[in-house]
């Protein structure tokens, strides 16, 4: 552990000298790269700093017992070591944390997409209510969320809805949720008051920028058409719709929730480098025997990651055995309690691995 605080340590004091570095100070590019590694590595330099002057308060503590004291000097030295003993604990545990290996794409924007699944125009009336949780959510969080594309049903539900939350940290939080969700609940189309279980698929991506992918134009069809739904003047009238097609993925996105067909592709085009390059980290990790599962599955009731269950308030998440009751609120947004205990069961097991 030692040996790896050193190396950040050093590392952070180089960055700190090539963020003086004239070369380093007129390139924007060098400049945002180097200020975003040093400002990564802040908390754990922090944590080394406070951890040598424990460890050398510790030491001189020590060496005070060899000398011959007064008994009360001796108790007062002895109760020091005895916190800074303890403080050196909780210094290390914290350290460990620090020096798990993060998630490069943590820091990102996330695309989120949402479709009904099984149960029909319950289904998608579901979808609807999961996109307004994770809005209120990002707006608690002071994120920005902007719908990408979305397909309404007559009842206002959502057959699918993609959209985008832009916040520092939103991958971080948001990356658990991707998965089947499980709703039971008595539908507001069933007359004979009898409770019904419904799914609703998540994917979760981080939103990738065009110097981490390069999409030729060779590789794109794109066709135009007009849109459809509600929206006035332009629906139905101008080819203001767009899909994209990559060819050697075979992956399709549509979008027409802009007026502009110039809008609708750059819209399209943020999903689409989103699913290619998810789609080759699938790949790749798969090569390396990596029995890793597809985020969305097949929406089938069995594969959940979570049941809201109405008739009891319910929550649960499947993964770690968590059960709130406490429906309503995190419909509403209140996800931290579910998040903080998922990210506490993947750091655990991480340390369980490095131990």
């Amino acid at each position: 552990m030692l040996d790896q605080l050193k190396a950040v340590a050093d590392r952070y004091e180089e960055l700190t000298a090539l963020l003086c570095d004239a070369d380093v100070v007129s390139d924007p590019q060098k400049l945002r790269q180097y200020s975003k590694e040093q400002s990564d590595l802040l908390e754990t330099y922090e944590a080394y700093k406070q951890y040598k002057s424990v460890c050398e308060q510790l030491d001189d503590a020590k060496s005070m017992l060899d000398e011959k004291l007064e008994a009360d000097m001796r108790d007062m030295v002895k109760m020091e070591i005895d916190e800074l003993s303890a403080r050196l604990e909780e210094l290390s545990d914290s350290i460990r944390m620090l020096l798990l290996p993060k998630d490069p794409n943590d820091d990102k924007n996330v695309i989120v997409e949402i479709r009904g699944a099984a149960g029909g125009e319950e289904a998608a009336l579901f979808a609807a209510d999961l996109y307004r949780m994770y809005t209120r959510y990002a707006e608690d969080r002071r994120w920005k969320t902007e719908i990408l594309e979305a397909n309404y049903t007559e009842l206002g539900g959502f057959k699918e809805v993609i959209f985008s939350v832009q916040g520092k940290g939103a991958y971080s939080r948001l990356k658990y949720e991707s998965g089947a969700h499980r709703v039971q609940r008595v539908p507001t189309t069933e007359s004979g008051g009898r409770i019904h279980t419904s799914t609703s698929t998540v994917a979760v991506l981080p939103e990738v920028e065009e110097v981490e992918i390069d999409i030729a134009e060779k590789d794109l069809r794109v066709d135009t058409f007009c849109s459809s739904g509600p929206g006035g003047q332009s629906v139905n009238t101008t080819q203001s719709a767009v899909r994209v097609t990559h060819l050697p993925t075979g992956i399709v996105v549509s979008c027409q929730d802009e007026k502009s067909q110039i809008k609708n592709r750059e819209k399209a085009m943020r999903v689409l480098r989103a699913r290619v390059l998810d789609k080759y980290r699938q790949e790749e990790q798969e090569k390396l025997a990596d029995a890793r599962k597809t985020q969305v599955g097949t929406g089938d009731r069995s594969e959940r990651i979570r049941t809201y269950n109405f008739p009891q308030s319910r929550v649960t998440d499947h993964r770690i055995g968590l059960t709130l009751h406490k429906l309503e609120s995190i419909l509403d947004g209140g996800l931290d309690e579910i998040v903080d205990n998922l990210i506490l069961a993947e750091q655990t097991e991480l340390l369980q691995k490095v131990e």
